[in-house]
């Protein structure tokens, strides 16, 4: 048999794709994320095992798949893209070593979605042509001086716990205090809750912000109260 990757997408069970949401409803065992809306999760078939990954090591989940998909269709259901800081780059490997063959089903990708559903570009003309996303868990392992050169947009994943010494190592390295930030928190989600103050400012004006949440940097988020000025103007 074999393995799916698929890319759930950023919250809103709308936003899984077409292909995805086949293989989920195929699917003999379903493996899925904690951050996987319930109603994709019910798209499996009745008699289909489901099994929470929270609840594994990444070796075990790894191991559960191997097993699994020697003798099932299996479908490991991922938050946004299997590839982007989603471990599906894990999976495969391990399935590939064990000979299970396996296919992977992109999703949309956190990255540009839930800046977008808060109004914020993360590319416009004039303001930034470039996009760096990186890993914010741990802040004091990042090259804090390479992202305050990197042009246009920066995006932080898993960056809300440690937001206030992100600023405070990013404004040390040389941007601005004044930059324009964000924090989207369940991004494309009925609990989204969006936060924008300047880099210096945002980390006290995101307290009390759940998680999941993107922390979005630079000059695009400014557009966002442009789009919404125009958007108040329209009605």
């Amino acid at each position: 048999m074999s393995v799916a990757l698929v890319g759930a997408g950023p919250g809103d069970p709308e936003l899984i794709t077409v292909g995805g949401l086949a293989r989920v409803r195929a699917a003999d065992v379903l493996v899925y994320d904690r951050l996987v809306g319930p109603e994709l999760v019910a798209e499996a078939p009745e008699r289909a095992l489901r099994v929470a990954r929270d609840t594994l090591s990444q070796g075990e989940a790894n191991r559960l798949l191997v097993e699994h998909g020697r003798r099932s269709f299996v479908v490991r259901l991922k938050g946004g893209d299997p590839f982007l800081f989603g471990r599906g780059g894990e999976e495969a490997l391990a399935l590939a070593g064990a000979g299970v063959p396996f296919e992977v089903i992109p999703g949309v990708s956190s990255l540009t979605a839930v800046p977008a559903a808060a109004g914020i570009p993360v590319t416009h003309r004039g303001a930034a042509s470039a996009v760096t996303a990186f890993a914010a868990h741990d802040v004091e392992a990042l090259d804090a001086e390479a992202l305050a050169r990197a042009p246009g947009t920066l995006v932080a994943f898993m960056g809300l716990a440690g937001l206030a010494r992100l600023a405070e190592r990013l404004i040390a390295a040389g941007l601005p205090a004044g930059m324009p930030a964000a924090v989207v928190a369940c991004g494309t989600t009925a609990r989204q809750e969006v936060v924008a103050a300047p880099l210096g400012a945002i980390a006290p004006a995101a307290v009390g912000l759940p998680t999941p949440a993107l922390v979005v940097i630079g000059d695009v988020v400014a557009v966002a109260d442009e789009l919404a000025r125009a958007g108040s103007a329209a009605a």
